[in-house]
C-alpha cells in the first residue's frame, strides 16, 4: 500500500487504500460462552482466516478464559479439512505456500514460548496446503502470533482482568481495520466499541461488511472507505459553484 501511495504521488492521484488488518475482539465478563462461540468461530475462521477483517486475536477475561478456548477447539476439531470437491469438507487450504509457511512459523514460535495449541497446529500430511483450524492459549501481547497478522486458520486468545486494559492492548496494534465487543449489556459493549481504534467497530458480531454500509481502515490499516455512499464519493471530487447575485 505505501509502495501504491508512493507510486501516485506523481499526479496526485487520490487513492483509497484498505490494507492488513489485525483485529481484536474483547469478550466482556459474564458473556454465555453458548450463546457467541459459535459465531465468534466463524468470525475467526471465515475463508479458513484469509479475509482482512477476520477476527485475529480474541480477548477473554480470566474467569472465563478456559471455557471459551475448550468450547472454541471442540468446534475446530469437529472440522473437515480437504480440497473442496471432496464430500463434506468445511475447511480448504491455504492459498500458497509462503502464507502455509508463514502461519506454521508463528504457532511453532508461541509453542516454543511456552503456548498450548489445543487443536490442529501443524500441516496435513498430504498433497497441498493444508493447515487445520487451530486454537493456542497461553499466549499475550508480545507474541509474534499476537501482534502480527496470521491470515489463516489459526486464533490466538489472550487473558485479562480488566477491561480497560484489554481495551488498551486491542488499541496497541499499529493497524485499524476492524475490532468488536461481545457481550450481554449491549450498551456497555457499544461504549466499549466506540472506543476501539478501528475503521469499523461491531458489537456482537465481527466481519459484517455489507454493500450499503462504509468499510476502511485507520492506521496503518490504510484510509478511505469502501461501500455505501460514502464510498462512492471517494470517486468524486466535488466542485463548488459560487455565484454573487448582481442587485439592480
Amino acid at each position: 500500500g505505501q509502495r501504491v501511495m508512493q507510486a501516485a504521488a506523481g499526479n496526485l492521484k487520490r487513492l483509497t487504500l484498505e490494507l492488513g488488518g489485525n483485529d481484536a475482539s474483547i469478550v466482556l465478563p459474564g458473556t454465555p460462552v453458548d450463546a457467541v462461540v459459535e459465531d465468534i468461530f466463524q468470525a475467526a475462521f471465515l475463508n479458513m482466516g484469509q479475509t482482512c477483517a477476520a477476527l485475529k486475536r480474541l480477548y477473554v477475561h480470566e474467569s472465563q478464559y478456559r471455557e471459551f478456548a475448550e468450547a472454541l477447539a471442540a468446534i475446530a476439531e469437529r472440522q473437515v479439512v480437504g480440497a473442496g470437491l471432496e464430500e463434506g469438507v468445511t475447511f480448504g487450504p491455504i492459498q500458497n505456500l509462503d502464507q502455509l509457511e508463514l502461519v506454521s512459523e508463528l504457532v511453532d514460535d508461541a509453542r516454543a514460548q511456552g503456548a498450548e495449541v489445543l487443536c490442529g497446529g501443524a500441516r496435513l500430511d498430504r498433497p497441498g496446503y493444508f493447515y487445520p483450524p487451530t486454537i493456542v492459549t497461553g499466549v499475550s501481547d508480545g507474541h509474534r502470533l499476537v501482534d502480527e497478522e496470521q491470515f489463516g486458520p489459526v486464533l490466538p486468545l489472550i487473558a485479562y482482568r480488566d477491561v480497560e486494559d484489554a481495551l488498551r492492548r486491542a488499541n496497541a496494534s499499529q493497524m485499524g481495520l476492524g475490532g468488536s465487543v461481545w457481550g450481554e449489556d449491549e450498551a456497555r459493549a457499544q461504549a466499549i466499541a466506540s472506543q476501539l481504534e478501528s475503521g469499523v467497530a461491531w458489537v456482537n458480531c465481527h466481519a459484517q461488511i455489507q454493500p450499503n454500509t462504509p468499510f476502511g481502515g485507520c492506521k496503518m490499516s490504510g484510509f478511505g472507505v469502501e461501500f455505501g455512499l460514502e464510498g462512492l464519493l471517494e470517486f468524486t471530487t466535488p466542485q463548488l459553484l459560487f455565484m454573487r447575485q448582481r442587485t439592480s
